[in-house]
């Protein structure tokens, strides 16, 4: 039996209440799941849950085992692979996800000063913005921009995104400018397919506002709108990363300065807190001062 996995998979079933969320977070089937409670309840030699229609929960025994598997998970994580051990540096080949405007504006340049920094590693490159097992995809890491993580997710915060409300100089001429982000819901607003089922999101006076807008354009890539809008389409909320340089040469113009659009986060996602290679790990350290910087 390994051990290691056993105690993994007691400690997901104890901590998120079923049999079926451990499985769901472990990329394991139910089965596999049952068979190695099965085995941590013979190891253990005695019963760790108590087993109703409605819920699980922790026997005496159980309580005992959690603690102490969870001694157990944090030794094994502290212990470094063959691999690393062996390496001097950061080697070998590292596969990133990625949203195609991120990717363009940013993590392109990242990736490249990191390659220059660690000339033994490569990086794949995966550009999309569908939604993607990383397990199946055999992704090391994805980076996702939003404020809605899975909770079953294990994500590592790299920065922020700020956001800015613009639309081009002849959509303002004919439509007119709008005053407040109320106004926004007279407009036409071209729409992320997956961000806020159509609610934009501010900060006013440190209170939070949302907004329901809708227009006669949406897409699942945000410089598809970026660039409808500069073709006077209608009204976009974009990164700021993604429209300064049309602001700054007046292809577009930054409207409602007074309102403040919710900031979203920029998350480096992978598989495991286990098993992490150097690779892995110096990726994401050093995004978090690419990003910050």
């Amino acid at each position: 039996m390994d051990r290691i996995l056993a105690a993994q998979v007691f400690v997901n079933i104890s901590e998120r209440g079923s049999l079926a969320a451990a499985a769901e977070a472990l990329d394991m089937s139910r089965a596999m799941v049952t068979r190695y409670l099965a085995e941590m309840e013979d190891w253990a030699g005695a019963r760790l849950l108590h087993r109703t229609t409605r819920r699980l929960g922790l026997t005496a025994a159980g309580e005992v085992t959690l603690a102490r598997c969870r001694e157990m998970l944090a030794l094994a994580e502290q212990m470094p692979s063959a691999a690393d051990a062996a390496a001097a540096e950061p080697a070998g080949m590292l596969r990133i996800a990625c949203a195609q405007s991120l990717a363009q504006a940013s993590l392109a340049s990242a990736v490249a000063a990191y390659l220059q920094r660690y000339p033994r590693t490569a990086v794949d490159l995966l550009i999309g913005n569908k939604a993607i097992n990383l397990v199946e995809e055999r992704i090391d890491l994805a980076i996702r921009i939003t404020n809605q993580l899975d909770p079953n997710l294990i994500a590592r915060p790299l920065g922020s995104c700020p956001s800015l409300i613009c639309a081009a100089p002849s959509y303002l001429k004919a439509h007119g400018t709008p005053q407040r982000a109320e106004d926004l819901a007279l407009h036409n607003c071209l729409t992320y397919s997956y961000f806020g089922k159509s609610l934009w999101n501010f900060e006013r006076d440190g209170e939070a506002l949302s907004v329901p807008v809708s227009g006669n354009l949406s897409a699942n890539e945000s410089l598809v709108l970026l660039q409808a809008a500069v073709a006077g389409a209608g009204i976009t909320m974009q990164p700021v990363y993604s429209a300064a340089p049309l602001i700054a040469s007046g292809a577009l113009l930054a409207i409602l300065p007074q309102e403040t659009p919710q900031a979203l986060g920029i998350h480096g996602i992978y598989s495991s807190r286990q098993h992490q290679s150097a690779t892995l790990r110096s990726m994401l350290d050093f995004l978090v001062d690419w990003f910050r910087d």
